[in-house]
């Protein structure tokens, strides 16, 4: 059966209709179908198999991977252009400019494809600068002295009986753990994309530390063994080495622990994942006097009573809580789902719910920021009442963040007036109030 390319964007249903390019296609071999199984189980991308063809739901995950006679690329909802802004600012990557292949645009590029383009401008950044260094302690039998000649050494073997003497010397040396790194992160990358032009790129870079670095396995226990070395000498690889870790964790390697999930055929990337990125950093750097925590765990608002098998009480963790010194000011949870033109399931509802009844002062409110391109989307509210009394008791407020407006807002100049548009557009994130 021959191969089919079909793209999609994310949310996007396409089903095997009389003339789509699903229709005709099968899940033959068994190993295909249970990845299909399993990404449609994880609501990773749902791909089921049908009489009339491959039936195909795409979720917030984007990039490309193959299936059988299926070659599916998910794009991103936003432009490339915008999109790149917002990544660049949620993972403090810098901008620099990426070179295209001609005739190669923008629209033709996965999402994979943008990130190893940010990674090769990195690469490039640090190559011309000149790679870190780091004096390193040998020890060598050398012909040419240097350092300290170790004569312990020296009398061990019974004196001289060779034109070497042991020596004790520190030469500065490029083989480096973060050089190794990212070496690493360009060899996987030229796996990850299938733009010729781009692999030719990664190998030239690749080549030009291979004769000085030396190459490692790329796995979680990498990433934590870089993240420890780091310091303020190595800052300017700090970008490159967020972008290898989201290019692993699209291959289905998990950095908190040495577990492993299977990997997907190709490369997904969460959209969640950007999203509450984006938001954590917009609302620290703007929301002056106000205290952000990412994922505060709240511990107290459920608890076993009786608790015969001693189980650990169950516990909340919303993506943010916004403090004004000891004060909870709000409580907010982003969810990469355009609510404007979907409705919001009922976990999300029960989740904010339960976040807006347990406070005990205040509003009782809780809110989903949710991202949108729809210049009509409106702030909407969901009142939790009494059953007996219909008095309120709490609400859940649906928030939608309008990317192209952010966008606007980070990619202007600095100035006073727009630090001043960013707090606003910052405070409106977290109100609980219509003032």
């Amino acid at each position: 059966m021959s191969e089919k390319s079909v793209t999609i964007k994310e949310w996007q249903t396409l089903e095997p209709t009389p003339g789509s390019p699903l229709a005709g296609l099968e899940l033959e071999e068994q190993a295909t179908k249970r990845i299909a199984e399993e990404l449609t189980k994880s609501g990773t991308l749902e791909i089921r198999g049908l009489r009339e063809g491959i039936f195909v739901r795409a979720t917030s995950y984007v990039g490309s991977l193959k299936l059988g006679p299926l070659r599916l690329t998910i794009r991103p909802k936003l432009a490339p252009d915008t999109f790149l802004v917002l990544l660049r600012y949620a993972y403090s990557l810098r901008r620099l400019t990426l070179f295209l292949p001609v005739p190669h645009s923008w629209e033709d590029r996965t999402f994979q494809d943008l990130l190893i383009l940010q990674l090769a401008a990195e690469a490039e950044e640090l190559l011309s600068r000149g790679l870190h260094r780091r004096y390193e302690a040998m020890h060598d039998d050398l012909t040419s002295p240097r350092g300290k000649i170790d004569f312990q050494s020296l009398m061990r073997q019974g004196g001289l009986s060779q034109a070497r003497l042991p020596c004790r010397h520190h030469p500065r040396l490029e083989n480096t753990m973060v050089n190794r790194f990212l070496l690493a992160g360009l060899l996987r990358s030229v796996s990850l994309t299938e733009d010729l032009a781009l692999r030719t790129r990664l190998r030239l870079l690749a080549g030009l530390m291979q004769d000085t670095v030396a190459s490692i396995r790329l796995d979680g226990e990498a990433v934590r063994c870089v993240r420890r070395v780091e310091d303020r000498m190595t800052q300017a690889y700090r970008p490159a080495r967020k972008i290898i870790e989201l290019l692993l964790e699209t291959k289905g390697i998990t950095l908190d622990s040495m577990s492993t999930t299977t990997p997907a055929p190709g490369f997904l990337f969460d959209m969640n994942r950007f999203f509450q990125y984006l938001m954590s950093r917009f609302l620290r750097d703007n929301l002056e006097g106000l205290t952000v925590e990412d994922e505060y765990r709240l511990k107290g608002m459920m608890v076993y009573d009786p608790n015969p098998r001693q189980l650990k009480d169950p516990f909340l963790r919303p993506d943010y809580l916004i403090f004004d010194h000891r004060q909870l000011v709000a409580i907010l949870d982003a969810k990469y789902r355009d609510l404007w033109e979907m409705r919001p399931t009922r976990e999300m509802l029960y989740q904010l719910a339960i976040y807006a009844l347990g406070q005990f002062a205040g509003v009782k409110s809780a809110a989903i920021l949710y991202p949108t391109v729809n210049d009509e989307a409106r702030e909407e509210r969901i009142l939790v009442k009494n059953l007996l009394t219909g008095d309120r008791r709490a609400q859940v407020i649906l928030r939608p963040v309008n990317l192209l407006i952010l966008e606007g807002l980070l990619s202007q100049p600095q100035s006073l007036r727009q630090a001043k548009q960013r707090r606003d557009f910052a405070r409106y994130l977290i109100r609980n109030s219509d003032n």
